[in-house]
């Protein structure tokens, strides 16, 4: 029988325990994943108790009562607090979402806190975005027009307008690139080298749907490659866990029919 075993050093191991609830009456365990680059040493995973009464209702609010009040070495990404950035995208009780939106009541028992999955970790709950940043940047996401520039802005109509944002907000110019959707794709995981992933690919739509834009055919070319786009299976995984309610399996499948009606 084949036995596949982690190298060594990344298996998880347990971590310390801290207890600052004694006698509360909202008592909640967070399982966070902690690693340091700088020490010879394997993940481990700590274990806090909390008195949710000294923090806010959400994830996040959690994390950063931990890291002022008992443990100022824990580090992870956040800004804007409102589900707008992106910066504190991370796996909670198994899902990726984005922990200032995910609140702690959502979340039965322990709160099991990792990075991102599939993505090196730079440290705790930090990952390297560096390639992902750099798939993005291939697809050139700024307007690109051969017409004279007008005298004012590029108009467009409302119902062009509603084709990016959607008609209830949901549209392709709605992503964040928090990259939920791309580290819980399988096949991003299989071929993340060459496969673009869902995030890249839908803000590739979203340059391919934008009335103003001039390049649609030059994108497509840039898309038309056996890995970039046609390694999406459909898994559907991407729009299950995206925390804004997006679609980029869809948005996917419309670049699979631009490319078929363009012959």
């Amino acid at each position: 029988m084949v036995q596949l075993r982690l190298p060594q050093k990344s298996r998880v191991k347990p971590g310390k325990t801290v207890n600052v609830a004694q006698g509360a009456k909202t008592a909640r365990t967070l399982k966070v994943y902690r690693y340091d680059p700088d020490k010879d040493e394997n993940p481990r995973t700590d274990e806090y108790t909390i008195d949710l009464s000294k923090c806010g209702p959400m994830v996040l609010d959690a994390l950063i009562h931990i890291k002022n009040d008992i443990d100022p070495g824990l580090t992870f990404r956040r800004s804007c607090r409102e589900g707008i950035c992106g910066s504190c995208s991370m796996n909670i009780d198994g899902k990726n979402t984005l922990a200032c939106t995910k609140a702690i009541d959502d979340v039965k028992g322990d709160i099991h806190i990792s990075p991102l999955p599939h993505m090196p970790v730079l440290k705790d709950l930090v990952p390297d975005l560096t390639h992902v940043y750099a798939q993005y940047a291939s697809i050139e996401p700024w307007m690109k027009t051969d017409s004279p520039a007008p005298s004012r802005e590029r108009l467009q109509s409302a119902n062009d307008a509603e084709l990016m944002n959607g008609h209830d907000g949901h549209g392709a110019a709605a992503c964040i690139l928090c990259f939920s959707c791309s580290t819980a794709c399988p096949s991003y995981w299989w071929n993340g080298d060459k496969f673009l992933g869902p995030a890249i690919l839908l803000q590739a739509y979203r340059w391919l749907i934008d009335s103003r834009d001039e390049a649609k055919g030059e994108r497509l070319d840039q898309l038309e490659d056996p890995f970039k786009l046609y390694r999406c299976h459909t898994i559907m995984n991407c729009t299950n866990t995206c925390p804004k309610g997006l679609n980029p399996a869809q948005a996917i499948g419309e670049i699979k029919k631009m490319m078929v009606e363009r012959g």
